[in-house]
């Protein structure tokens, strides 16, 4: 699908209306969703909502679980995404 500066960017734009952050506070990779962005279990719900619809991909309990920081949520999107590529190749005729 997409490569992973991409994806950290597409899911940075994704973030916005979910977090409180001044533009001088720098949004990287190593950043907690929870505790640095302040996202409370209702937004956290929205974000991972919203990145399926996005992405076009199916995260389960156990992956959101994995999503702890920004460059977690990108892995998780990477990996879920080749995912959905492989079986998109393997129905096609």
């Amino acid at each position: 699908m997409n490569n992973r500066e991409e994806i950290r960017s597409q899911f940075l734009a994704l973030l916005a209306p979910f977090v409180d952050r001044r533009a001088d506070q720098p949004i990287t990779e190593s950043t907690s969703l929870l505790d640095d962005l302040n996202v409370n279990s209702a937004r956290f719900v929205d974000i991972i909502l919203e990145a399926e619809e996005k992405f076009n991909i199916s995260i389960d309990d156990t992956a959101a679980d994995r999503m702890r920081t920004v460059g977690d949520a990108i892995d998780v999107i990477m990996e879920k995404s080749e995912v959905q590529s492989r079986v998109q190749t393997a129905v096609r005729p």
